[in-house]
């Protein structure tokens, strides 16, 4: 399952998705977290320091390397350098999987172990100086959408992507990648726009799309956002001692996490796995296509001097049963 976390700036994003992969690393259900936040802070937030958070190797430092083991033996792609974040799977790509070893992972992803189970944690990598008026942060997200174009994940394992803030989450067709999307919004005029914003331009896509409401204090806040996203509204959190705890980088034990809020979480859990019954392949393969020739058109052809169009495989739908028979990858498998 691939779960989107998004909200506007300080929303607590960051914080209640490390909530969320505690929680289903605690269950011993395989998990995969990406940061694709321009602010890199969900490995703090799941308990690494500072040089442990600053060491984790950048996705889009290894594109390279993910471009061309995804390729495979793809016939319609002469080479890596003509892959673009949105280029679609098609026969002889190399498809991943979340609970494998493989050379993507070998690079890019580091193990990272919990007070109850472990995961899996790949960063897009920070803004840095070198890409100040050469380069754009959607650039290195790019890594993100491509692995989730080549993905192919079942019901109990999860992909949790801490998301950048805002409408940011637009600028490619990642916003469609996901099975749910929750979007934590603040009591407040602010936090309720960007849920307008998103839920405005993913109607369209048959984004599937929940509000979890964070900070909320008392009965007022609580008013607040049921009148302003209506039947969106899931959950909502309010104050944790456990957080502002995990905050200063004294974390109890998980376990110690207040009752109310461990509830939440499970409500998380339940609205996500039943998000699988509404899987369908055939759309998610589609709109992979549909932004890949928005993209092509719009500005891959040229700068990669292909025709991009040439690279869709109109035989070829991801789903679950393309692994069937398939061996799983090695980091041999290169």
């Amino acid at each position: 399952m691939k779960i989107a976390f998004v909200g506007k700036g300080g929303s607590g994003k960051t914080t209640l998705s490390s909530l969320f992969i505690r929680h289903l690393a605690a269950t011993g259900a395989p998990v995969m977290a990406v940061d694709a936040d321009i602010n890199q802070h969900l490995g703090v937030a799941l308990g690494l320091d500072e040089p442990e958070a600053a060491a984790l190797p950048a996705m889009g430092a290894h594109l390279p390397l993910i471009k061309d083991y995804l390729r495979g033996t793809n016939p319609r792609i002469s080479g890596a350098d003509t892959m673009i974040k949105t280029t679609p799977p098609g026969e002889g790509s190399r498809l991943l999987r979340i609970d494998e070893d493989n050379p993507v992972y070998e690079a890019c992803a580091r193990t990272v172990g919990l007070d109850s189970g472990q995961v899996r944690l790949m960063v897009t990598g920070p803004f840095t100086e070198s890409d100040l008026g050469v380069a754009c942060y959607h650039s290195k997200v790019g890594a993100i959408e491509l692995c989730l174009n080549h993905l192919v994940d079942g019901r109990d394992e999860f992909v949790v992507v801490d998301m950048t803030a805002g409408s940011d989450s637009f600028a490619s067709g990642l916003f469609t990648r996901f099975d749910m999307t929750f979007l934590v919004a603040e009591p407040t005029r602010k936090g309720v726009a960007v849920y307008r914003q998103y839920k405005e331009y993913a109607a369209d896509f048959d984004v599937a799309l929940r509000v979890v409401g964070n900070k909320v204090q008392g009965p007022e806040d609580l008013a607040f956002l049921r009148a302003e996203v209506g039947d969106d509204l899931l959950v909502t959190v309010g104050h944790s001692d456990w957080v502002r705890a995990m905050e200063r980088g004294r974390p109890p034990r998980f376990e110690k996490l207040e009752e109310v809020n461990r509830r939440a979480l499970r409500t998380l859990y339940e609205a996500a796995d039943a998000s699988y019954e509404r899987r369908d392949w055939r759309r998610y393969s589609r709109q992979m296509v549909h932004f890949h020739l928005r993209n092509a058109e719009s500005w891959g052809n040229e700068k990669t001097g292909a025709d991009l169009a040439a690279q869709v495989d109109p035989a070829f739908m991801l789903g679950e049963s393309v692994l069937a028979g398939r061996p799983a990858a090695t980091s041999a498998s290169a």
